[in-house]
């Protein structure tokens, strides 16, 4: 049986908040908020983690607010929450929201849609370096080895990330903090200077470049780092990737969508290219899904955000979401009820 937990479950004059599903690591970050909602809201928090609409759309029947985070809200669901339900307030768990929810729709549907931003720049930039360490040193395969009996020295030689020249693309929250990270380990930083404040430049000592094909055709690593979004979306094409060079790394932790499709999976194709992946074009990623497939990568199950201080921060922004909208004021409004 689920375990359900509720805050103020007498006071039925306030407003009732429902998270119908969540992620497991999630749930003590986000009981050590709830507090913040008292006499503000009620809460509602199934303590098991599903994406089947019907089960979600039955839990939230009498909401007026929802959080969700790790699963997709299909058109339709959206529409059942649009037109028969009291929710107007959805919290999305993470920043990519237009990933998950119709954002078009919940405008013309007039539901707020709100998000966490930043919360993850550490995470993910750690994250971005642990594939990219795991590229070039190979602890996993090695660690593997030695408890195998092997001790086999030629199986050691790595790559220096010391001196070698990494290009960013996307210098924003994350990609700045991997630059700093970046500089820390020795490396040479570009970015690609594209709708990025030159206080950006200034603050990480990165050099900006103008042209994408240019960074990727200069760089040893290329780390993706891009928001998606409509302009964003596809905006790393198959062109700009046949200028990697052999023995580039590539890593992408940002979202697939922000490649052309299927550019990825062709140019890694040719095996020349060493890639650390932790987003993709279909998640899960099923175990016969081709990229899997391909020799001289490092795949990781959409992770780089997951960490305890990023749980901390995410679930402290995602109530701080629910007091304005119950205050009538804005905090990370994507898209606003009002139109």
């Amino acid at each position: 049986m689920t375990e359900i937990y509720e805050t103020q479950p007498e006071r039925t004059d306030l407003p009732l908040v429902v998270m119908p599903s969540v992620l497991q690591s999630m749930i003590e970050p986000i009981k050590a908020q709830f507090p913040a909602l008292r006499d503000v809201a009620r809460v509602r928090m199934f303590e098991e983690f599903t994406s089947d609409e019907s089960v979600l759309a039955e839990r939230v029947a009498d909401a007026d607010a929802l959080l969700v985070g790790g699963y997709h809200i299909s058109d339709d669901l959206l529409h059942t929450l649009g037109e028969r339900s009291r929710i107007k307030c959805i919290v999305f768990c993470g920043t990519g929201v237009a990933s998950y929810i119709n954002l078009d729709l919940a405008r013309t549907l007039k539901i707020r849609v709100c998000n966490a931003e930043h919360y993850g720049d550490h995470a993910v930039a750690e994250h971005t370096f642990a594939l990219m360490l795991e590229l070039v040193r190979r602890t996993g395969q090695l660690d593997a080895d030695v408890k195998a009996g092997n001790w086999a020295w030629a199986g050691g030689d790595g790559l220096q990330l010391a001196g070698r020249k990494l290009g960013i693309i996307g210098l924003g929250g994350i990609g700045s903090t991997v630059a700093g990270i970046a500089k820390a380990f020795g490396m040479e930083v570009s970015a690609w200077n594209s709708h990025v404040p030159a206080e950006h430049f200034a603050r990480t000592g990165a050099h900006p470049v103008d042209d994408l094909n240019e960074l990727i055709a200069g760089s040893d690593v290329v780390s993706v780092h891009l928001p998606l979004n409509d302009a964003t979306r596809g905006i790393v094409t198959a062109e700009n990737l046949e200028h990697l060079r052999p023995g580039t790394l590539f890593i992408n932790t940002a979202r697939s969508e922000v490649i052309e499709s299927g550019a990825l999976l062709a140019r890694l194709g040719k095996g020349d290219i060493p890639a650390g992946l932790d987003v993709f074009d279909h998640e899960p990623l099923a175990a016969d899904d081709p990229i899997c497939h391909v020799p001289g990568v490092v795949l990781t199950p959409h992770v780089g955000w997951r960490t305890d201080g990023a749980f901390k921060e995410l679930t402290r922004q995602m109530i701080q979401c629910l007091t304005a909208y119950f205050a009538g004021e804005d905090y990370n409004v994507v898209v606003s009820e009002r139109g």
